[in-house]
């Protein structure tokens, strides 16, 4: 029997709840394909910060280096301000990790409504390829006031007055900046994922970016594109501005097949693709390194208000676990997992409450081991 050893991060909220039917359900499949997993559980979020002060160190960060797959609950607590934990642990671990893919199926299964009038899951089966480590993510930024910066503000009326003809007064009381920054390197990797990926499915690649605005970053963004394109010529390939491709996932989501994005865009579309799929709740994540630590994670946040309640909907962290382990190369596995999950929702008799159903959190667990295991 093949043996694995598996980080859980369970996190905070509903985390605990859902990462427990994740297991559960990975657990099954293991019984069924002949794997074992060894959870290892630690304990970083919330409580962990209010009762020691530490995010996450360097040594957890080395240590969990040594792990080709973590499994992430959620982060965030209404306790402790906004960007805290999400910086300190979530963001850390993606930049520490270089998890520079955050992979997004968007798929419609059969069973699941979704808000796009007579559109069927025919329609809507592609994956959104966010760049994850650079972009406006990269922290460079800050604020400057009247007196602290001068220089500054002498910078900002300089270069309105040179790209626009205006003149913009220096007495400012206070300013924000944030600087977006892309490389060569990570921007041609993950486009080259993302290539890699559309070969194994339907041989077609969609861009995002805002290079007819923003030209010098993402006018980069687009030659980096063409020239992975050209090493991929029976691909096909389009380009769209961020504020279209909002329009055409609703309008026409079966146009596409894989998307890839730089990082702010590919933040905010994926949500869009969570809404199209059929909530939040059915909306799994991954931070990869191909050749490092990944990372796998529901889209959604930690639902405070629901804790210990056991009514939220695992599914998005239960398909999370399917694509730790096809990451670990259980790729039967992980099918079996998403076609149980099919079959839980046509079946319908077991659901939680944003599918219409009165069903708990370990319910619809349980029943999805039950379907992997024959039962």
């Amino acid at each position: 029997m093949t043996q694995y050893k598996v980080p859980v991060l369970p996190g905070d909220g509903i985390g605990p709840e859902i990462i427990a039917e994740g297991r559960k359900v990975i657990d099954a499949a293991g019984e069924r394909f002949g794997f074992d997993v060894e959870w290892i559980d630690y304990p970083h979020g919330a409580d962990h910060y209010l009762a020691t002060g530490e995010l996450i160190s360097e040594e957890t960060l080395k240590e969990l280096s040594g792990y080709p797959a973590i499994y992430l609950g959620s982060i965030g607590d209404p306790r402790i301000a906004p960007g805290i934990l999400e910086k300190g642990i979530l963001l850390t671990a993606r930049f520490y990790f270089d998890q520079y893919v955050n992979l997004r199926p968007i798929k419609l299964l059969e069973g699941v409504l979704t808000p796009i009038k007579d559109k069927t899951s025919k329609d809507i089966d592609f994956v959104v390829v966010r760049e994850n480590t650079e972009d406006f993510y990269v922290g460079v930024g800050g604020r400057a006031k009247k007196g602290e910066s001068k220089n500054l503000l002498e910078v900002k009326r300089v270069l309105y007055s040179a790209k626009f003809g205006l003149d913009i007064e220096t007495d400012s009381e206070e300013i924000g900046y944030q600087i977006g920054l892309i490389s060569k390197e990570g921007t041609k990797r993950v486009i080259e994922y993302a290539f890699d990926l559309a070969e194994k499915r339907k041989k077609h690649v969609s861009s995002v970016d805002k290079a007819n605005v923003l030209s010098d970053i993402y006018g980069f963004w687009r030659e980096e594109f063409n020239a992975v394109s050209a090493k991929h010529p029976d691909v096909t390939t389009d380009f769209n501005f961020v504020d279209a491709m909002t329009m055409w996932f609703v309008k026409n989501p079966e146009w596409f097949d894989v998307v890839v994005t730089p990082n702010m865009f590919g933040d905010i579309i994926t949500d869009l693709g969570a809404m199209i799929q059929g909530g939040l709740g059915l909306a799994p994540g991954g931070n990869i390194n191909p050749n490092g630590t990944s990372m796998f994670e529901p889209i959604h946040g930690s639902a405070p208000k629901y804790k210990g309640q056991n009514k939220v909907n695992p599914i998005a962290t239960i398909w999370a676990g399917a694509m730790l382990i096809e990451q670990l190369g259980e790729k039967e596995a992980a099918d079996t997992i998403v076609n149980a999950i099919q079959k839980n929702i046509l079946d319908g008799k077991v659901k939680t409450y944003d599918m219409g159903g009165k069903s708990t959190t370990s319910d619809v667990g349980d029943d999805i081991a039950r379907i992997i295991k024959g039962e």
